[in-house]
């Protein structure tokens, strides 16, 4: 790596949407003399990725975290009033009825940890469960077309 190397690295930190020919005007190469050092880079592992960082203005759908909720009901509650209450929450994605330990498994969506708190408080107070299980999804793999 070399003095270039670093002013790419710089200008592409700043904006890593920035055009090969954007970068060769900046550091004085050609665009396809950028294009090989910026490949070069990224093949060698100095440059892993790109990312968007979303600001607070984002849709809440693109930012924020998902999760899976296993919820428990009293016993005294009934399953389609549950139900009737999931659907109304805008952040609940999907609501199964599951076997096993717990009666539902919830897909929800929350724009960070202390919405999700809520949530969770919410589904004890107002929905029913007597106990919940939360599992934060990391990642998420599309299957295949």
């Amino acid at each position: 790596m070399d003095a270039i190397d670093e002013q790419i690295i710089s200008i592409l930190r700043a904006d890593g949407r920035a055009s090969f020919s954007a970068l060769g005007r900046e550091v004085g190469l050609s665009t396809n003399a950028a294009a090989v050092r910026v490949r070069r880079l990224e093949s060698s592992g100095v440059i892993r990725g790109y990312q968007a960082v979303l600001g607070t203005d984002a849709p809440e759908e693109l930012s924020g975290l998902e999760a899976f909720i296993d919820v428990r009901l009293h016993p005294d509650r009934d399953s389609e009033q549950f139900l009737a209450w999931a659907t109304d929450v805008r952040q609940i994605l999907d609501a199964v009825h599951v076997t096993g330990p717990y009666d539902y498994l919830l897909r929800v969506h929350a724009r960070d940890t202390a919405a999700l708190d809520r949530l969770l408080r919410l589904l004890k107070s107002d929905a029913g469960a007597a106990q919940t299980q939360t599992r934060i999804a990391l990642r998420a793999h599309a299957p295949k077309p």
